[in-house]
């Protein structure tokens, strides 16, 4: 390695490090927010760095509003959502992928075009049949509407489109049925693919705001967005109880990356190593 690169590497790397800093830097000012009796404002660089640390804006977090049943909420309908579209997406991305049926090309054509069209416009004809269905401000309107989204049956046709057949056909051959090579052989080869559309929906789900607010209005019904958004009724313009809300409600997201980060890297990367 000639002098010259090596200062361009070094460079590179300084960039790199840059903007890394720069994206864990609001991450690390909420945290460190939430641990302070501090307004959260910067006036000189001492405070930056973390003093006086407490939990206290936690317990007051968790006493000052319902925050555990908000927690719960958004737990239960991102756990629901994200189980239904491994389940469906796979289900309907398997059909696409390996049978023949009439008007295949047209159900899949409508399955693109509906990754065109804003979910927001959906908004007032939603609101509507659910309201005709019986299940505002239940359970039922914050999961069924969303256990399967259009990107997830393309990711899962994509992926299982490269799987090799010959695998599902010697598992015919002895005399396994549809559900069985769809469950017990193909699904385990779409861990990486399945990884993905986990914390794609997870992560969309958890954070969803304009959909819950609108179609839930009791309390009980409240999910984590919602309530940070609705917080400033439990307390006023309060930095440090506000990050401490915006930490609990990041956490899940955060474990659920570090967990699957290997199934995720690999699953982003299978498609650009195929052939």
């Amino acid at each position: 390695m000639t002098p010259k690169d090596k200062i361009l590497r070094w460079v590179l790397f300084l960039i790199l490090l840059f903007i890394l800093a720069g994206m864990l830097f609001p991450m690390y000012w909420m945290v460190k927010t939430s641990l302070t009796k501090e307004t959260g404002y910067v006036l000189n660089f001492s405070d930056l760095l973390p003093k006086g640390l407490t939990i206290k804006n936690y317990q007051d977090v968790w006493s000052s509003a319902p925050f555990l049943r908000f927690f719960l909420n958004s737990l239960i309908v991102a756990i629901f959502v994200t189980l239904g579209n491994l389940i469906f997406c796979l289900m309907v991305g398997y059909a696409f992928a390996r049978r023949e049926f009439v008007l295949k090309k047209v159900l899949f054509l409508s399955v693109i075009l509906v990754l065109m069209i804003p979910a927001h416009i959906i908004i007032v004809p939603l609101f509507i049949l659910i309201k005709k269905l019986g299940w505002y401000d239940t359970y039922l309107t914050l999961i069924v509407p969303w256990v399967v989204n259009p990107l997830g049956i393309f990711l899962m046709r994509q992926y299982i489109q490269n799987l090799p057949k010959e695998l599902e056909d010697a598992a015919r051959i002895d005399g396994a049925g549809d559900f069985k090579i769809l469950f017990k052989i193909v699904m385990p080869l779409c861990k990486p693919a399945l990884a993905v559309l986990a914390i794609q929906v997870f992560l969309v789900n958890w954070n969803s705001f304009l959909f819950p607010f609108i179609l839930t209005s009791s309390e009980k019904m409240r999910t984590l967005p919602v309530a940070l958004a609705l917080y400033q009724g439990y307390q006023t313009i309060d930095w440090p109880h506000l990050m401490a809300a915006s930490t609990i409600c990041a956490l899940p997201v955060i474990i659920l990356f570090l967990f699957f980060q290997r199934q995720i890297i690999s699953g982003l990367t299978a498609g650009a190593l195929k052939q």
